[in-house]
């Protein structure tokens, strides 16, 4: 996109602006996903609206046979994502359609060229600063817990091999961290082609292993590289100059429109009130999160991974590894939930209601609440678990050993400079 200020823009910059400008602030509008904050509370009727409307299209414009659900699944690619986007899509080709008539004969847009930078510049980096603070505290990639260290590579997802391998290390999730929050450059425009050059490299890196590895936030890491090639493109040239010849150049910085002194004052005040919030607040909020769900979370008074070595039924001890309900491992790893893992490599997965004076459990299936037994168990020091339980008429009885996490190689290996060989295992 042109920077040029006092030069009329080419049509091909014009209509290009045209529908960049429509649909870049739909998504920024629509597809927000906390990057502004309180966004959901200010956006909450359309946000609402759209929720109505998108399936509506789904089903009588685009024909879609499939039932277009509008619910939080963790997913950022469902299919109602895609079709808010197809949505967006159409209506900026039809806006800038409608737009070239119109306004045909105007010779630039570089003040609103300005604000859609403003616009682009906060949504990237604020989305980025957010994601980096998760990173440095080690709430996204948590170290591997129970679940992970008791799979088996066959077992894991590319989701969960690409969460076991960045989660394992804390000093690359901070490293990973610092260079998303590094996209704060992006914030000023003295910085921003500075800014704009981290932060691609930043969320490229990001949309590759959303791609590569099966991560459902492809949508949005797509967006975000780019809106950022978009923030590089007005000195794409002379980056190419200054990279790649010998040739003298330099990058010029946005020019902001001129107001007077109280909305200058006002603006200053607002943008500093912005990121006040976003990095105070984003911090002291990312910190309680770890309390709730990171490092820092109470473990269950059951913590820790059990090896079942004992699996009775009805009196008679099952040996039969094929045997659907033989047991193979008990995971407690956090609060209110229990993982059943079986010799069938078949998981179940249980809500837990926690009956200490009685020492026992009511485990509620995940997949059926209608399926609820409750699960007596007895402490053997610190070394595992008897249990015992009725369920569909049959009485069982279990007892487990229990794992420590310096029993595995993933927990307890430590760093060395030197090595004489390989220690691939």
């Amino acid at each position: 996109m042109s920077s040029r200020n006092q030069s009329s823009w080419s049509l091909f910059e014009k209509i290009g602006f045209r529908f960049i400008s429509i649909y870049f602030i739909l998504i920024i509008l629509f597809q927000n996903n906390g990057a502004f904050p309180l966004w959901d509370t200010i956006f909450a009727y359309p946000t609402e609206w759209i929720k109505k409307l998108v399936p509506w299209l789904g089903a009588n414009l685009y024909s879609i046979s499939d039932e277009v659900v509008v619910r939080i699944t963790g997913s950022g690619d469902t299919l109602f994502d895609y079709l808010v986007v197809l949505t967006m899509f159409l209506v900026a080709v039809t806006g800038c359609l409608i737009w070239s008539v119109i306004d045909r004969k105007r010779n630039d847009y570089a003040k609103m060229y300005y604000w859609l930078t403003v616009g682009i510049r906060y949504y990237v980096g604020l989305m980025l600063i957010s994601y980096g603070m998760v990173k440095v505290i080690q709430l996204q990639f948590a170290y591997p817990g129970f679940y992970r260290l008791l799979g088996t590579y066959g077992e894991s997802s590319p989701m969960g091999l690409a969460w076991a391998f960045l989660g394992f290390s804390k000093g690359y999730n901070i490293f990973m961290g610092v260079a998303e929050i590094s996209a704060g450059f992006l914030l000023f425009r003295r910085t921003m082609t500075f800014g704009a050059i981290i932060t691609l490299m930043t969320a490229m890196n990001i949309m590759a292993v959303n791609y590569f590895y099966d991560v459902p936030v492809k949508i949005l890491s797509t967006h975000l590289v780019v809106m950022t090639l978009f923030l590089l493109s007005r000195d794409i040239k002379r980056l190419v100059l200054f990279f790649f010849t010998n040739l003298s150049t330099k990058l010029e910085v946005i020019k902001r429109p001129k107001f007077n002194k109280g909305v200058s004052i006002a603006m200053n005040s607002f943008k500093a009130l912005m990121l006040g919030y976003v990095f105070i607040f984003g911090f002291i909020n990312t910190l309680d999160s770890e309390k709730i769900y990171g490092s820092k979370a109470t473990k269950p008074e059951l913590y820790g991974a059990y090896e079942v070595n004992n699996f009775v039924i009805n009196g008679d001890t099952i040996t039969n590894y094929k045997d659907e309900r033989l047991w193979k491992n008990i995971v407690v790893q956090r609060e209110g939930s229990l993982q059943i893992k079986k010799f069938n490599n078949t998981n179940s997965y249980y809500g837990v209601e926690m009956d200490s004076l009685q020492d026992r459990l009511k485990l509620t299936s995940w997949r059926d609440d209608k399926e609820s037994y409750y699960l007596n168990y007895k402490k053997i020091d610190s070394t595992g678990l008897d249990f015992n339980f009725i369920v569909k008429g049959d009485t069982i009885y279990g007892s487990s050993k229990l794992f420590k996490e310096k029993d595995f190689l993933l927990r307890n290996r430590d760093f060395y400079w030197i090595s004489e060989y390989p220690y691939n295992r």
